[in-house]
């Protein structure tokens, strides 16, 4: 679905959060500010800088909390990470990379200081029961709160916070369905039309290994082909995804006369990155591409 006000009110700030966090997964100063603080490769950079917040954690945290990698794909990073650079050093290196990717597409005067307020605003009223990822990122909101910092800066780690609010939220709703982060990419590219090889490469997983799982799949009666959901797979589907912003909209409960307001004032940051051309379209974390149509 088009990014519009046909959205769900949560989904459409999550559009434009994502937006925002991604360039850390896509742009080159993130890459080079990773591989400065002693990462060996784009895998390692990405599970060492995402995992940071979490710790110096060992492999299988990290599978269990991201959900969707397989375990070797994860255990080829983790926990020789560790040994490159400390999770203080990744910290860093994630946050400079994404500041200055940010700062090579749009002004720091774009970024509003209510705006700021407000997300920050919604992170303390969330709950972090069951979230890790969120957790460990909120506790660096709390340390890092100091308002002369870079506005660029705060906005990436409010965004990212927030986008691993909603993304422990939807990992949370799969597992009470049933759903491993194999079957729901599988079923992603079905609802989406996505293109399996993209995931399959990007999550490590076997061909032999999608089609197993694909196979199981039909046997639920969720599948009807390895490219059509059943209209009992579409239906959870649906389920799957409406639970999902209903859980990542808790933390705006009561500031639902504000969302509006805030989600436009991020319009501009979002739009700014995609005509950079910092993130890549399409994508293996599902990131539809912004546009603006009113």
């Amino acid at each position: 679905m088009p990014y519009g006000p046909q959205m769900h009110p949560v989904r459409r700030l999550w559009h434009l959060l994502e937006t925002i966090h991604a360039v850390t997964y896509f742009a080159p100063q993130a890459a080079d500010a990773a591989a400065a603080a002693g990462t060996k490769g784009f895998w390692m950079g990405y599970f060492g800088c995402r995992g940071a917040p979490l710790g110096e954690v060992p492999a299988s945290v990290i599978e269990a909390s991201f959900y969707n990698f397989t375990p070797a794909m994860v255990r080829r990073a983790v926990p020789d990470v560790w040994q490159f650079a400390s999770p203080q050093e990744l910290l860093a290196a994630r946050r400079e990379g994404a500041t200055a990717a940010l700062s090579g597409a749009c002004d720091r005067e774009a970024v509003r200081s209510d705006t700021l307020t407000f997300l920050k605003g919604a992170i303390e009223h969330a709950d972090g029961a069951g979230r890790v990822l969120f957790a460990a990122n909120r506790a660096l909101v709390d340390a890092d709160d100091d308002p002369t910092e870079d506005p660029l800066a705060r906005l990436w780690q409010l965004a990212t916070t927030l986008r691993e609010h909603r993304g422990d939220s939807h990992v949370a709703v799969l597992v009470s369905e049933g759903i491993g982060g194999l079957a729901a990419h599988i079923m992603a590219t079905a609802q989406r039309r996505g293109d399996p090889a993209m995931l399959r490469a990007s999550r490590g997983w076997t061909e032999r290994e999608w089609d197993d799982e694909t196979r199981s799949l039909i046997d639920r009666g969720l599948l009807s082909n390895p490219n059509q959901l059943t209209d009992r797979g579409q239906d959870l589907w649906t389920l799957i995804e409406a639970r999902t912003d209903e859980l990542a909209g808790a933390p705006f409960d009561r500031s639902a006369g504000e969302l509006e307001t805030h989600t436009r004032a991020l319009e501009g940051v979002a739009r700014a990155v995609v005509d950079a051309d910092i993130v890549a379209f399409p994508n293996p974390i599902g990131l539809p591409k912004f546009t603006l149509d009113r």
